[in-house]
């Protein structure tokens, strides 16, 4: 009797569509990436990453629907590094972060995971924020961006707690509003494009700065961070 194998093909089909949507998806992510940071929102259009992605109008549609949506997308890849199904904060490093001993340990994760998140993604949310005001849509994506950092911000005040006390006179509400505006994605770009910051120096300066607002003993840092440039030694401008 003479069978004949009908479903393995069926799925190395599938699987060969499913690898090739993804790599499309992709493009258009990384399209609309360097589209939106060099034309910030009002100025991108969905022609523009089309033909940055070398797809079609009608295809960035189909995998986005809206403008604002495909901001968001590329944020959300952006702040994780990667389009894998996984919150941020269910990821390996956060595992890593919690089993820190003390304040220095937990921080030194969060920062690098944090500094390394506004690099690819700062541009983005502050082109959200600049949209915002003429795009209802766009509004609630800045709202989600808003509270979503919120919730990174209790997580970290949250891991600090555990290994250090707060100290005198600061709540937990204001811990996670000092926290919530060091993660400002508007000083990190002002800190490294204006002042000329490293990424080295803005996550140094991230986790002493946390470290030293939020705790009651905060240790003496063992790096201090380096002399600031005059603001003449940049001509980079103002901001």
């Amino acid at each position: 009797m003479v069978t004949t194998q009908t479903r393995q093909p069926r799925r190395y089909r599938s699987s060969l569509r499913d690898a090739q949507a993804r790599r499309t998806r992709q493009r258009v992510l990384d399209a609309a990436t360097a589209v939106f940071l060099d034309r910030g929102y009002g100025g991108a259009t969905i022609r523009a990453i089309a033909d940055g992605a070398k797809v079609s109008v009608p295809t960035v549609e189909a995998l986005f629907g809206t403008k604002a949506r495909l901001l968001k997308a590329a944020i959300d890849v952006a702040i994780a590094g990667d389009d894998e199904p996984v919150a941020v904060l269910d990821r390996g490093w956060a595992a890593d972060a919690r089993q820190a001993g003390t304040a220095e340990e937990f921080l030194s994760v969060v920062a690098g995971v944090v500094a390394a998140a506004q690099a690819r993604s700062a541009g983005l949310v502050l082109a959200v924020f600049e949209g915002s005001a003429k795009d209802r849509e766009l509004e609630q994506v800045a709202e989600q961006m808003v509270a979503q950092r919120a919730v990174t911000a209790s997580w970290i005040v949250d891991g600090v707690s555990r290994v250090a006390p707060l100290r005198e006179g600061c709540s937990h509400e204001e811990a996670v509003d000092t926290v919530w505006l060091l993660m400002d994605p508007a000083v990190f770009e002002r800190l490294t494009r204006r002042r000329a910051w490293t990424l080295e120096h803005y996550e140094r300066w991230f986790a002493q700065s946390v470290a030293r607002l939020l705790t009651a003993d905060a240790p003496p840092q063992g790096n201090e961070l380096p002399a600031q440039r005059s603001p003449g030694s940049t001509a980079r401008g103002q901001g």
